[in-house]
């Protein structure tokens, strides 16, 4: 939905893709549409919902031969029902396979963006899977939501990058043994190499599941 994150998780499956030559790669078909509603403002009670026309992307999808589908932003998957329903093939959760990579840190930072954490789906999931999810307060909410505006728009600056950092380091002085950056545009400026904590990339992790599913080293999910 995003550019810079569309691309950004292509190039991750890319690369966790085991080949030799390029029929070994994943036959990836992207509907990579920045037309969509914006996920924020439907979350915050001021926009046009977005589920018509994701599930309108998702039977696309389907009709053009997927076997199952990914969705690289996190927010976009509180409207998941509406995909899920339009569709016969799995839509594998982002916010699932992140949640599973956390498994064993007992108190997860979780980094999003003011819908993502309006709509609850990190702090949910966390609960389900007995983790503790440590949130940032209503202020830091906003500064990361501003900050994944300023990404979208190319600004990967060293002021950027040392906010996001800051916002990371409250988190972790918050309880934090871990974090999620349950933000796809977050990974494109916050690296674990700056962090003293494990940082959990949502685009990483569905990228490697992605892959991992296409070459069979996964089995298929069922959809639900």
């Amino acid at each position: 939905m995003g550019p810079d994150t569309t691309v950004d998780f292509m190039a991750k499956v890319i690369a966790a893709t085991p080949a030799a030559k390029d029929q070994d790669h994943a036959h990836l078909l992207v509907d990579q549409n920045p037309g969509l509603p914006n996920r924020q403002d439907a979350l915050l009670g001021d926009g046009q919902d977005p589920g018509p026309a994701m599930a309108a992307m998702a039977r696309g999808l389907e009709r053009a031969g997927a076997d199952f589908l990914v969705m690289p932003c996190n927010t976009a998957h509180a409207f998941a029902p509406a995909v899920r329903a339009a569709v016969t093939i799995p839509l594998v959760s982002i916010v699932d396979v992140t949640v599973d990579a956390c498994r064993g840190h007992e108190a997860v930072g979780v980094m999003a963006t003011a819908g993502c954490v309006r709509a609850g789906l990190y702090q949910d999931a966390l609960s389900a899977a007995g983790i503790a999810a440590v949130l940032p307060d209503d202020e830091a909410v906003e500064a990361i939501t501003r900050l994944a505006f300023r990404i979208k728009l190319g600004d990967r600056g060293p002021a950027v990058t040392a906010r996001m950092k800051a916002l990371a380091e409250a988190l972790v002085a918050d309880g934090a043994r871990a974090l999620v950056a349950a933000c796809t545009e977050i990974p494109l400026v916050l690296t674990q190499d700056s962090l003293g904590v494990p940082l959990v990339s949502s685009t990483d992790v569905l990228a490697g599941v992605t892959a991992a599913i296409c070459t069979g080293r996964r089995p298929l999910p069922k959809s639900k």
